[in-house]
């Protein structure tokens, strides 16, 4: 049996766009005129999904090894390029002050060392599971003789639309390689210089182990028009995949013919029952708002029983942190004068903060929190914090979001941490794939049915 169904030898077809000497030259030369017009954007635009539908026939044959040297080709450059790909990153963000860009989302956009680091670690972690492509869903040999299998295939181009967030982009054309796809991306403005930077590099890396540097693409030099011919190329992009707020996922989700994964925004709630111990709900609610507030699975709600007594702990504990707190009356009635509140009103219940605030109810039963939770979820993550079982079981059966929890922080909502090794994004959807998409969601499936000359009476 040979090594790679791809053969060492290959090289990147005459039809690919060669990557140049330095990103600073642009990751794929549009050979625009500077004053392209709209249909020129198109062409162009419809050519790179072409070269990524070659490339993806090519994906789809190469086997696990193949594929697992691309990804740890990827990191060691990621390495290899720590300082580029950290001066590029400093540009951006450097115009992303001077725009008056949020503390928060100028941390989505920051990359340092040990971000790099992590990235090339997830890239370890994606080579070391299993190839979801061939993966047997079902199958059964039928009373006439005919052997049917179900197995996972890749979806051919994926294409993703997200904001000011460098790692995405990394993370993607991961996911896309293990499982054999292509990926075209739209970073957006604000992470223009880092999206470049990485690009390059994922693209030499992939050229360096034979397989296609057209597997990774980018439409990002063409700007908003660009995005909008990709959300227009059906036939030529299989999925669009958008993350990012509720405004560029609604503009994907009502303006794309191409079909549409949808990853929701993250208006993430914490139910704090009776039963819950003052310790456990100090740790969970600092580290399910502090540790990273710009990311969809901080918690931007918190629901508290009337019952319970931990509520002065809490709301001192992340006054501390920094936290505003966003408050119903009775909720302020009970905290002391020394910590300050802002009155919540309905949109405050309806808010994706993505910083530094919290909004706080107090709630009179377990019904009254679904209820809540009903009223105003994305359908993201919930969390109830309790010692009573009986209401944990309520709270999973009753909650519908892609993901709830018992007694743990928001934040595990992620598919490095669930052991997916990294993820495309939350998806919120309940089609085709929900919850942290990771390799089996790039996925889907065929049939494959054979026989020996059976013909159907």
């Amino acid at each position: 049996m040979t090594e790679a169904l791809i053969p060492q030898t290959a090289v990147i077809s005459d039809d690919a766009v060669a990557a140049p000497s330095a990103p600073e030259a642009g990751i794929v030369p549009s050979g625009l005129p500077s004053q392209a017009t709209a249909a020129d954007i198109e062409a162009a635009v419809h050519a790179i999904a072409d070269r990524s539908r070659h490339a993806a026939r090519r994906m789809a044959r190469a086997n696990r090894g193949w594929k697992d040297r691309g990804l740890r080709a990827v990191g060691a450059a990621l390495l290899d390029h720590k300082s580029l790909i950290l001066a590029a990153n400093a540009k951006d963000v450097e115009a992303g002050r001077a725009n008056g860009t949020t503390a928060a989302l100028l941390d989505r956009l920051t990359l340092n060392a040990s971000r790099i680091e992590a990235l090339a670690g997830a890239l370890e972690s994606l080579a070391n599971l299993p190839d979801p492509v061939g993966n047997v869903v079902r199958g059964q040999t039928l009373p006439n003789g005919l052997r049917l299998r179900q197995i996972n295939v890749p979806l051919g181009v994926v294409a993703a639309i997200y904001e000011a967030r460098p790692n995405v982009t990394v993370d993607i054309a991961g996911l896309a390689l293990k499982s054999g796809n292509a990926v075209i991306l739209r970073g957006g403005t604000a992470a223009a210089a880092t999206n470049e930077a990485l690009v390059y590099v994922l693209r030499g890396a992939l050229e360096s182990v034979g397989l296609p540097a057209d597997a990774v693409q980018t439409v990002d030099q063409f700007g908003r028009e660009g995005a909008n011919v990709l959300m227009r190329a059906r036939g030529r992009v299989d999925v669009l995949i958008p993350r990012g707020g509720r405004e560029l996922i609604q503009t994907v989700v009502n303006n794309s013919s191409v079909p549409v994964i949808e990853t929701g925004e993250g208006n993430v709630h914490i139910f704090i029952d009776e039963s819950a111990s003052e310790d456990m709900a100090v740790d969970i609610l600092l580290n399910a708002k502090t540790q990273r507030p710009s990311v969809c699975n901080a918690v931007e709600t918190l629901l508290v029983h009337s019952r319970s007594t931990v509520l002065p702990a809490v709301a001192l504990a992340l006054h501390n942190a920094g936290v505003r707190l966003h408050t119903d009356q009775r909720i302020r009635a009970l905290l002391p004068e020394s910590i300050p509140t802002v009155d919540a009103t309905d949109h405050d219940w309806g808010t994706e903060y993505m910083d530094l605030d919290l909004a706080v109810a107090m709630v009179d039963s377990l019904d009254d929190a679904v209820s809540h939770i009903r009223a105003w979820s994305t359908g993201h993550t919930e969390a109830i914090l309790t010692n009573d079982l009986a209401n944990a079981e309520r709270f999973i059966a009753e909650i519908d979001s892609a993901a709830v929890i018992v007694n743990a922080s928001t934040r595990f909502t992620d598919g490095g941490e669930l052991g997916l090794g990294a993820e495309v994004g939350i998806s919120t959807q309940k089609l085709h794939a929900r919850g942290p998409m990771g390799l089996t969601e790039l996925t889907t499936t065929k049939w494959i049915v054979q026989g020996e000359g059976q013909i159907r009476g």
